[in-house]
């Protein structure tokens, strides 16, 4: 039989190159559409959950990758204002030993470098660049994306993995865009030697009201990664944006001297504003579909957008492979199998967030839980969210 027509794939990021990779391993050829002049990660850190991590050993990267990543033993949930402990839920062998796989937390550039070099070493992927796509149309039993530039990619469907400003999804739905949550994150790295208290083989969380702040070791545990997510109606729409650092300085002025202080002495940050999307009617049209945060962006407050796209692309993956030559049929597959995962983790994020953030009394009655409960059974409380496995057996329904 003649060999399938590739996949077109518009964006080069962690689930774009996650795809290309997970659909290399079916024996399906990928065009990955990268609308930069280079594949690059713009980010500092990022935490990959068993489920994730079991991602990156399906598509043969997680040796690769082990070297840079952090292992923390905990996670440590902290009262803001006086740094005391409120739980401590266990991560390290213990959520090893219970999902199979471990938590790592990695610095983005180092995963997504990680990516890029397994992509450009795989013959039945192909990697474009400066290619921002302007249209498409359907040619017979083809698919074309043309960019701005009036370059031309032809493929059998196309995947939209272009980030939460995707332009593919314009093409499925275009009324929905993301709406501003009134709140914003920044980020920063510092070297372990400057981190003080903060370096720790754990994830921190710290909670104060419209305030939390998370950090754990990235580079081998040679860098801490920090964010402060804080409520504030800044609009912005790229990642990159400089922050101010008397006004983040400000935000971290409730909290503990041992968070704030090394904090406050970082050299720069980068902030980008937090916006929802509504539930789509419909992930995709005909030949074309959408992953990851194009599909349905994440708030930061349960770590898990980049790996929803990372299980977006094996899940896809396999419902092509399971439908050779209905690409229309495998999206509906896909799609099904997906939609409802995506929404429990969106819920829950945003319930993380107001409980993050949450004022007095509510925040007295948050602490008390977390004094109370047991680690272990809190995070026995997230199995459904770590233990998840792509069921192969649903692909053919």
């Amino acid at each position: 039989m003649p060999e399938p027509a590739p996949i077109l794939i518009a964006g080069g990021g962690i689930g774009g190159l996650a795809l290309a990779l997970a659909l290399a391993q079916t024996g399906r050829a990928s065009i990955v559409l990268e609308q930069r002049d280079s594949f690059g990660a713009a980010g500092a850190g990022i935490q990959l959950g068993p489920n994730g991590v079991r991602v990156l050993q399906r598509l043969g990267l997680a040796e690769a990758l082990r070297s840079a990543v952090g292992v923390p033993d905990a996670l440590a949930v902290h009262d803001g204002r006086s740094g005391r402990a409120l739980a401590v839920l266990p991560l390290g062998r213990w959520i090893a030993a219970r999902h199979g796989a471990p938590y790592w937390v990695v610095h983005r550039g180092d995963l997504h470098a990680i990516l890029a070099a397994a992509a450009a070493a795989q013959p039945r992927i192909t990697l474009r660049t400066s290619f921002t796509l302007a249209s498409l149309a359907q040619k017979g039993e083809d698919l074309q994306a043309r960019s701005a530039a009036g370059e031309v990619a032809t493929g059998g469907a196309l995947v939209g993995a272009d980030g939460l400003w995707s332009s593919v999804r314009r093409a499925v739905t275009p009324a929905h865009v993301p709406e501003l949550v009134g709140a914003t994150a920044a980020r920063t790295v510092i070297p372990v030697a400057a981190a003080g208290r903060l370096a720790l083989p754990a994830v921190g969380l710290w909670l104060s009201r419209g305030v939390n702040v998370v950090h754990y070791p990235v580079r081998g545990g040679s860098e801490i990664a920090a964010v402060v997510i804080a409520t504030e109606t800044w609009q912005g729409t790229g990642w990159e944006t400089k922050a101010d650092k008397e006004g983040l300085i400000a935000h971290l002025r409730g909290f503990h001297a041992s968070l704030a202080e090394p904090l406050a002495m970082a050299p720069e940050w980068r902030k980008w504003a937090l916006h929802r999307l509504a539930p789509l009617p419909r992930w995709s049209a005909g030949r074309v579909t959408l992953i990851g945060d194009a599909a349905h962006p994440m708030l930061p407050h349960l770590a898990q957008g980049g790996v929803l796209a990372l299980e977006d692309a094996v899940v896809l993956a396999d419902a092509l492979a399971a439908h050779p030559g209905n690409e229309a049929q495998a999206f509906y597959v896909f799609e099904t199998q997906r939609r409802r995962r995506a929404a429990r983790v969106q819920t829950m994020s945003r319930l993380n967030g107001r409980i993050y953030h949450a004022r007095p009394p509510l925040s007295w009655a948050r602490d008390a839980v977390l004094r109370a409960v047991p680690g272990n059974w809190l995070m026995a409380g997230y199995d459904w969210l770590y233990g998840w496995r792509a069921d192969t057996r649903k692909m053919g329904a």
